[in-house]
């Protein structure tokens, strides 16, 4: 048994209070300090929050999640329980259903072994490959194809069942039937990498689709005649919105107006980082591609942005001081909004007892001080 003692707590429906929280895999009392329990110290200006969750990540520390290994995953795992990131989905790209599969066996065998270092791994979101070509971003052009049933249930095999979010372009022939196959199976259907227009949308909606990829980029611009992929994230209330706030893949005031327009539980903060988060600027790698990392972009040759080595906490940092979030607003951003889009809400995503004790700690700099999953300390400053 563990305890934080006399502490700022955000606690579910209660906001920021100074209580004490005892825990051992789970959160077992919130008030008095259980008498047997070990006391972790922290300084005054620390704040307890849930863990980060973060539901579109591809790699960090020089790892990928198409790298295909135990030790990969293992890899991101550690590095992002350093930026309090406690949960999150191994997000693969469009490539040959040869490196999906070896990507989605290395997921099946790293949650079978249920190591407890670093975040913890949810399950799979598989970005392609079925997406709209002309709407790629930084995704290999000869991977693309169109919705297949067969070929999505041969992966989520693979993965162990594992796979919790699919990004699909919904305008592609076979996009509805397959949208309908995933909501049976109780696996979010996300709308990205698509050319698709509002009415497209709508039809997805009506399928279940429940999720808008990185919401901006790589999708149908908001116009006055057609609103378009990212006029229709923000006139549906069903959708829940990504959002990459690292301020290059999105500007401030385009952050402003998806706030604006969305209500306070549909909006997520991802990073989509790639395998250079943690390390120095330089040239990295994305799916056999050169990426180019200077001053916090990573873009390829042709100066496309190639996902990001956005940070969570400075994600959760920026919607605060840059965007004007209320802070327990901008932290729900990261916690219990994508564990509700998951289903994972009633165990994780908040500070309650009964829940997982998955714990960042943070200090008023948005520094990450400690980062507890399942009552165990997987990172501490």
């Amino acid at each position: 048994m563990k305890a934080f003692q006399n502490v700022t707590v955000y606690m579910e429906g209660k906001g920021l209070k100074k209580t004490s929280v005892s825990f051992g895999e789970n959160i077992e009392k919130i008030g008095k300090v259980s008498k047997c329990a070990e006391i972790l110290p922290l300084p005054q200006n620390a704040i307890v929050l849930p863990g980060f969750i973060d539901q579109h990540i591809h790699g960090a520390g020089g790892s990928d999640g198409m790298d295909g290994t135990v030790a990969d995953i293992a890899k991101i795992a550690n590095t992002v329980a350093e930026e309090g990131t406690t949960s999150f989905l191994v997000t693969t790209m469009t490539q040959s259903p040869e490196n999906i599969n070896k990507a989605m066996t290395a997921v099946k065998e790293y949650r079978k072994a249920n190591g407890k270092e670093g975040a913890r791994v949810v399950g799979v979101h598989l970005e392609g490959p079925f997406i709209a070509a002309a709407h790629k971003g930084a995704q290999p052009l000869e991977y693309v194809k169109e919705p297949d049933i067969a070929a999505f249930d041969a992966y989520n095999e693979a993965s162990g069942g594992a796979i919790k979010l699919v990004t699909l372009a919904p305008e592609v022939d076979g996009a509805e039937a397959f949208i309908r196959h995933l909501s049976e199976r109780g696996i979010v259907a996300s709308i990205g990498h698509t050319g698709a227009k509002c009415a497209d949308v709508e039809k997805a909606i009506q399928a279940g689709a429940k999720n808008v990829t990185h919401t901006y980029n790589a999708q149908t611009a908001l116009h006055h005649r057609e609103i378009g992929t990212v006029g229709s994230a923000m006139l549906f209330d069903e959708l829940n919105c990504e959002l990459i706030a690292d301020t290059i893949h999105v500007s401030i005031p385009a952050m402003r107006l998806l706030v604006k327009n969305k209500p306070l539980d549909k909006l997520t903060l991802i990073t989509d980082a790639m395998r250079a988060k943690g390390l120095p600027d330089g040239e990295s790698e994305l799916g056999g591609q050169k990426v180019y990392v200077k001053g916090g972009e990573a873009r390829l040759a042709d100066g496309t942005l190639a996902g990001s080595v956005l940070k969570m906490n400075r994600a959760v940092q920026n919607m605060v001081e840059k965007v004007g979030v209320p802070f327990t607003q901008a932290v729900d951003c990261a916690t219990i909004n994508p564990a509700k889009n998951l289903g994972i809400d009633q165990e994780t995503g908040s500070i309650k007892v009964g829940k997982r004790a998955d714990f960042t700690v943070i200090n008023d700099k948005y520094d990450v001080l400690m980062t507890v999953r399942d009552g165990v300390v997987v990172y501490k400053a």
